[in-house]
C-alpha cells in the first residue's frame, strides 16, 4: 500500500461493533457484532449483527462457511437461525463456482495462450 493510501485509512467513529463470540463445540460459532458509541457505551438506536460460522470438509480439504443470520434480534434468535444461515452459505457457495465453471466454459481457446513455456533442451539454437 502507498504512504497516501495509508493516510486515508480511518475509522469510522459511528459505525463502531464489538464482537462476542459463542459456540456449542460441535456444529460452529455464532458472532455478535454489538454496536457501541465511540466512548465504547451500547448504541441501542442499532441493531446487533449476528454470523454464523463453521466448516465442512470437502475432498480439497476444510472449507470455512459463513453468513449472516437475517432477522436475529436476540442470541436465541440467531442460534435458531443457524442451520438457515449456513445452508445459505452453501447456496451461495455453490451460486459462485457455477458462475466461475461458466465463465471457464464460455473462454476462447487459443492454442498456446496459457501453456507453460517448452523446456530449454527443446528450443532450437
Amino acid at each position: 500500500m502507498a504512504d497516501s493510501e495509508l493516510q486515508d485509512v480511518q475509522m469510522d467513529a459511528a459505525n463502531l461493533y464489538r464482537e462476542e463470540s459463542y459456540t456449542d463445540l460441535k456444529a460452529g460459532t455464532m458472532r455478535k457484532l454489538v454496536p457501541v458509541k465511540a466512548d465504547g457505551s451500547d448504541d441501542p438506536s442499532r441493531e446487533p449483527i449476528y454470523t454464523a460460522a463453521t466448516q465442512i470438509m470437502t475432498p480439497g480439504g476444510v472449507l470455512p462457511l459463513s453468513g449472516e443470520v437475517a432477522g436475529a434480534k436476540t442470541l436465541a434468535d440467531a442460534v435458531a437461525g443457524f442451520a438457515p444461515a449456513i445452508k445459505q452459505a452453501i447456496a451461495d457457495l455453490r451460486e459462485e463456482m457455477a458462475a466461475m465453471q461458466r465463465e471457464r466454459a464460455s473462454q476462447i481457446v487459443v492454442p498456446g495462450r496459457n501453456a507453460p513455456p517448452p523446456p530449454p533442451d527443446l528450443l532450437i539454437r
